[in-house]
């Protein structure tokens, strides 16, 4: 750890599960830079004017269609933002470039197609590549010259990254391996260019390898026949006696292990922002829809199901993109201290691998709301929703894949505890302190019962924190190192960590809007609104883990204690929803939604 994060222990990642954070050190949407707004204007304007008129043209793979638009986002400078200025890009980091990523996946496929590249695609070499490489093959790649594929998923190694059997053997003159194998599910793999490609020297250590396209032995499958995602391409990647130069070796032989997880961090993080934005377009297509289908004489949207479907939607995805706002913030943070981890030959970031159990969050809570929102928004059209002629159809198709990609969601669930496991081993998470007091009573929280609601969720949230941390350590206790084997309970674990995680970004962006005395802000009714449902949620999955964990009067004495932490006195939610379903209709979106309740209180 740095001096730098031990001062600021927001940059340590976990860290909120121990602590409440500051508001102020919390990044979100509203503090977006002028610059990075219009960033995200001309990515807006290209998908309104170039892209989502070729809808149906892209969903068909009409013949160099997806190619054509991903290289005029090249064209306006839409995929180099990430990539320093002296390797043809722009420098910026993650905040700046969330409105990009929001953008494209209106669209799921087209959004898929720039995603895997200016992501997994791209960023092993950004942040593992050495100058040489970076010199070679950066600027095409920022320029959308080349398009670029991340390879690691095989036919028998999926959530099993390392059991892969893609081999590569040094050639008898030293100057180059030889891969063979075959890589399945590769996004772009029909357009792209440049392929990072894992592979075992010696049948043991995981390499990564940068391979172009024309390398001699490189093929590739028939376009697979997906359920969504129509207007991207994903293909089999065979590699038969492929000679990829020694100076193409990425990170070092035996570090490919440290790239890919690492990047899939990253991957996750991507993910997530581009759920955002695809859960974002549903609620502006149902809410259109909801405000012109009229029935009994009157819009749809004057009826109270409709209303709840409108604003749950609503609240969930505000909680999803102020928890993504908070985590780029402070990934940029961690990034622009200069800190290396020296696994790899160069040394990588701390900001990748940092924030790991909050990219996991972010992939499992975005996916699934994205999911919510795509069906909600199919329902709210009726038996239109189900017309391939309507949006919803289409995204909900699109949507599905999201719970598989960057590893399952079931994967990440049980990554979220382990990794606190593996960091409390190394005196990175205060587990086993917490552990020896794993067994005293709890004290709730005396804000629990504030009359003020969203003090009162600052106290629910305070409580979940003692009970997930509390939980953990009674799991540890018992199963001892078998709990990788107790999911059931890990996930649980899991749920509730997210959920906190979720509800405080929500709460944490309302209060630093200088809005946590106006309990009729849209802010704070969408806060609200999630955590009512929230706090049920997490009283669930406790009493499902208890039960796990304890027999007889404990079980009693624990299920009291959970319900007694998860207990407050929720505000009129039915109220809370009319009136953001009513705001909502009068704006739009979310985001016009939201701008006009900031304006009006600066006003």
């Amino acid at each position: 750890m740095s001096a730098n994060s031990a001062s600021q222990p927001h940059l340590i990642g976990g860290n909120f599960l121990l602590s409440e954070t500051d508001p102020t050190t919390v990044y979100s949407p509203e503090d977006l830079s002028h610059e990075a707004r219009m960033i995200a204007d001309i990515a807006l304007n290209f998908m309104e004017k170039a892209v989502l008129p070729e809808t149906e043209a892209l969903e068909k793979q009409e013949p160099g269609l997806a190619v054509k638009l991903f290289k005029q986002a090249g064209e306006l400078g839409l995929h180099g933002l990430e990539i320093a200025e002296e390797f043809g890009g722009t420098g910026l980091g993650k905040r700046d470039s969330l409105g990009v990523s929001a953008q494209f996946n209106r669209l799921g496929g087209f959004g898929v197609t720039c995603g895997a590249h200016g992501c997994i695609g791209t960023m092993p070499l950004v942040y593992f590549g050495n100058k040489q490489q970076k010199d070679k093959y950066l600027a095409k790649l920022a320029s959308g010259e080349w398009m670029a594929s991340y390879c690691l998923s095989e036919e028998s190694s999926g959530s099993d990254a390392l059991g892969m059997k893609t081999k590569a053997q040094l050639s008898p003159d030293g100057k180059s391996f030889i891969l063979n194998g075959t890589k399945m599910w590769i996004s772009n793999a029909a357009w792209s260019d440049l392929f990072t490609v894992f592979a075992k020297v010696g049948g043991e250590h995981v390499t990564a390898f940068l391979v172009e396209r024309n390398f001699p032995g490189v093929s590739f499958g028939k376009e697979e026949h997906k359920l969504g995602l129509k207007s991207s391409s994903t293909r089999r990647v065979v590699l038969e006696n492929v000679h990829v130069p020694i100076e193409n070796v990425l990170g070092g032989v035996g570090k490919g292990a440290y790239i890919a997880f690492n990047i899939l961090n990253f991957g996750r993080f991507s993910l997530a922002t581009g759920a955002v934005g695809g859960a974002a377009e549903m609620i502006r297509v149902a809410t259109r829809y909801a405000n012109e289908r009229t029935q009994f004489g009157r819009p749809i949207a004057s009826f109270g199901l409709i209303q709840q479907k409108l604003s749950d939607m609503a609240a969930r995805t505000f909680a999803t993109e102020s928890a993504v706002y908070r985590t780029a913030g402070m990934i940029d943070d961690v990034m622009a201290t200069g800190e290396l981890l020296d696994m790899t030959d160069p040394g990588f970031p701390r900001g990748l691998e940092e924030f790991a159990i909050e990219c996991s969050i972010l992939k499992v809570a975005c996916s699934e709301v994205l999911d919510d929102a795509a069906d909600e928004a199919l329902q709210i059209h009726g038996g239109y929703g189900f017309s391939e002629e309507y949006p919803p159809a289409r995204a909900s198709r699109d949507a599905r894949i999201n719970r598989i990609f960057e590893g399952t969601n079931e994967i990440n669930r049980l990554f979220i505890p382990t990794t606190l496991l593996r960091r409390a081993e190394r005196s990175r998470f205060p587990l086993m302190q917490i552990a020896r007091d794993a067994h005293k009573p709890i004290d709730s929280d005396p804000r629990a019962n504030h009359a003020d609601k969203l003090i009162a969720a600052e106290g629910l949230l305070a409580n979940a924190k003692k009970l997930v941390l509390s939980m953990l350590a009674m799991a540890v206790q018992k199963f001892g190192n078998k709990i990788v084997e107790e999911q059931e309970v890990l996930a649980a674990v899991a749920d509730i960590a997210i959920e906190i995680y979720l509800g405080e970004s929500a709460l944490l962006r309302t209060k630093k809007g200088h809005q946590q005395s106006d309990q009729e802000s849209v802010m704070a009714m969408l806060t609200l609104i999630f955590m009512s449902d929230s706090v049920k949620r997490i009283e669930h999955r406790a009493c499902t883990a208890c039960a796990a964990l304890f027999t007889g009067e404990e079980l009693n004495a624990r299920l009291a204690a959970v319900h007694r932490l998860c207990s407050w006195n929720p505000p009129n939610v039915i109220d809370l929803r009319r009136k953001i379903a009513g705001t909502l209709s009068a704006a739009g979106d979310l985001a016009s939604m939201l701008n006009e309740s900031l304006n009006m209180a600066k006003s």
